[in-house]
């Protein structure tokens, strides 16, 4: 029998099978995943073959996993040099990101849009908590619109409390598998209880003497949205660890820095110190975001090259 992961407790899994009964299930034994070394072996979103332990109880065995359209990981908050599959099989990703209350670093929105473009995964940019921005915030919105929008990604400004731009996501939503991830605090489990009231997820405050989120999602979740298609609920990360991209790499997951890789006079330029840099002329002249060259030089730094 098939069926889909829709969470995982560490040794027990939350299955669904194609006429979306629910089993809880297991692994006896070990499931070689070829090409793949992670902390789990089995994430939310995978499709697997199960067979049945225990009908009464509704308990089955995991025999096998189906190979991954796409996963999306990160390093191992408790094992740096090892990744964890944060959830696969997604049709797009969507990231939370605030101005105020917390503030979402343009760091890690980067981060995380070379994540997605490593994984081949489309990647929307969410930023919620409109009602509270000034004009700073406001100003700050139009940049960061405007930079992303010519790279090719969208973006969408929202307020959950205030329901502004919330159907427009919902629609984003219908009949695809979506990853909702961000900052704690940034609203993704409040805008998914908003427009899913049936889901009823738990919800917690920014923390005042810091300004960061509290954690509330300890493991993701997938959840079946009606009409069609499916969320997958992350926790809050606060740090998004890239798995597996070489320095040598790095500028392939720039959508602007990827065009012009072929006009650099070296083939194997990094855009830093090199002669001939198409990469730099286009930054000097405008034509690619200084923030976001600053970003890559930032994330070119912390990258030593290691194998996961």
């Amino acid at each position: 029998m098939k069926a889909r992961v829709y969470k995982s407790t560490g040794s027990w899994y939350i299955l669904k099978d194609e006429a979306g009964n629910q089993y809880n299930g297991r692994i006896k034994g070990i499931l070689k995943i070829d090409g793949i070394t992670s902390t789990n072996p089995i994430a939310v979103g995978d499709w697997v073959d199960v067979e049945h332990e225990n009908e009464g109880e509704k308990t089955v065995t995991i025999t096998a996993i189906h190979d991954r359209v796409n996963y999306i990981a990160r390093v191992s908050p408790h094992r740096k040099v090892q990744h964890h599959i944060i959830s696969s099989n997604l049709d797009q990703a969507l990231l939370f990101a605030t101005l105020r209350e917390p503030r979402t670093s343009q760091g890690f929105i980067d981060r995380f849009l070379i994540t997605a473009e490593a994984y081949h995964i489309p990647a929307i940019i969410v930023f919620n908590k409109a009602d509270i921005y000034r004009d700073k915030e406001m100003e700050k919105y139009a940049e960061l619109e405007e930079v992303y929008t010519a790279i090719g990604y969208k973006t969408l400004l929202i307020s959950v409390k205030d329901g502004i731009g919330t159907e427009d996501l919902r629609d984003l939503l219908h009949n695809k598998t979506t990853l909702i991830s961000g900052h704690s605090g940034v609203g993704k489990s409040t805008f998914i209880n908003a427009v899913f009231p049936d889901m009823a997820l738990r919800t917690q405050e920014v923390s005042g003497w810091s300004g960061k989120g509290l954690h509330t999602t300890t493991f993701a979740e997938m959840f079946d949205i009606p009409g069609g298609g499916s969320i997958i609920d992350t926790p809050g990360i606060r740090e998004l660890g890239l798995v597996g991209i070489a320095r040598q790499e790095l500028s392939h997951y720039f959508p602007e820095m990827r065009k012009l890789i072929n006009d650099c006079q070296f083939n194997n330029c990094l855009h830093m110190n090199e002669p001939g840099c198409a990469v730099k002329e286009a930054v000097n002249k405008g034509e690619i975001s200084i923030d976001r060259y600053v970003s890559y030089c930032t994330i070119l730094d912390s990258i030593d090259d290691k194998n996961y």
